[in-house]
């Protein structure tokens, strides 16, 4: 049995504000249904992605901003945050775990020396504040 990640719903203040946000960030919009007053689905999938997001009016009870550390993983994070950068998106400076050996949370500056997988990284906030990290996972 297949358990597939589809959405996530993220909790938002202001819908447009979101849409124009998350389509700056290069997401496809999939859906945008908007039947009666109170009541809106936006659905946007980031390029390349299985799993989409989704917010609107009256799909959740979560406080706008309260949706943290979600990660979009990236091939090349130099890449994508001077192509995060172009589109005028606020991200953090690049950091890498260290020590890498036996990592307990701290981050310096730049990409890691190794270029390994999981251990570069930059964050990011939506206008309402719900968090985003980008992570490298370069292919094999």
């Amino acid at each position: 049995m297949d358990y597939r990640l589809e959405v996530l719903t993220l909790p938002v203040t202001d819908v447009d504000t979101a849409l124009a946000f998350y389509t700056t960030l290069g997401f496809a919009l999939e859906v945008d249904y908007h039947p009666r007053d109170g009541y809106r689905v936006v659905q946007l999938t980031p390029p390349g992605s299985p799993c989409s997001i989704q917010f609107g009016e009256g799909l959740t009870d979560a406080s706008p901003g309260s949706s943290r550390a979600n990660y979009l993983v990236v091939p090349d994070l130099q890449a994508a945050h001077e192509d995060l950068q172009t589109r005028g998106v606020p991200v953090g400076p690049i950091q890498h775990k260290t020590p890498s050996d036996n990592w307990s949370g701290e981050l310096t500056t730049g990409l890691d020396p190794g270029r390994r997988n999981y251990a570069s990284l930059a964050t990011l906030a939506d206008p309402d504040g719900n968090t985003w990290i980008l992570q490298e996972i370069r292919p094999s």
